[in-house]
């Protein structure tokens, strides 16, 4: 059936004002896209040889954050650790903040003890399958400095029931409102693989 061409003239008419009223309705505002972070984030890490950590460390502390040694239970840096209040420690091979006085906690297990790590994100956790156990390592991202191990549900009343065992040579504290160490500067990705190649070559 053919709609009579009368019916048709008045919406034709009509139209001009349908339009005019869709093109003043205001847009909906698009909500604008979010500002980049200005926060660089850190790339790479800190590369050395063995020879520069030589030269920056003393022999206890390269043996235990280059080769992943022990120092002694309940000795003198445990002492010093359970003496020492609020404050921050950081890494003594590169500065990166590791752990803060507020996590701290009194384990009697002979070493440094928290329950938690710092906000600053610095502690890298990866499998340790050394000496025939089963392990979590703890190392700074930043430098890959061995911090010493952490371990779960032994029963402690903390927040996470979890114990970082740190050797104290490992870590620098800077009491409250003292000058944190100097940050050591990160290589970039090329620099890291180039000196991480030249390690190799030198069976390092």
């Amino acid at each position: 059936m053919k709609t009579p061409l009368t019916l048709l003239l008045p919406l034709a008419a009509a139209m001009p004002l349908v339009l005019a009223f869709a093109e003043d309705k205001p847009a909906t505002p698009k909500t604008p896209a979010p500002e980049a972070s200005t926060k660089t984030m850190e790339t790479g890490k800190v590369i050395k040889t063995d020879e520069e950590w030589r030269q920056k460390l003393t022999p206890e502390q390269f043996a235990i954050t280059r080769r992943a040694a022990t120092e002694r239970a309940n000795g003198a840096a445990y002492e010093k650790f359970e003496k020492e209040g609020e404050g921050t420690y950081y890494c003594v091979c590169c500065g990166g903040e590791l752990f803060t006085s507020k996590e701290k906690f009194h384990s009697g297990c002979g070493w440094p003890s928290f329950y938690d790590s710092s906000k600053a994100n610095n502690v890298l956790e990866r499998a340790d399958d050394s000496h025939g156990m089963r392990r979590v390592e703890t190392v700074c991202k930043r430098c890959e400095a061995h911090l010493g191990h952490v371990f779960e549900k032994e029963g402690f009343k903390t927040p996470t029931d979890r114990r970082f065992c740190i050797n104290g040579a490992a870590l620098v504290f800077v009491p409250k409102g003292g000058t944190p160490p100097k940050l050591e500067e990160l290589s970039s990705p090329e620099v890291a693989k180039k000196k991480d190649e030249v390690k190799k070559a030198a069976g390092e």
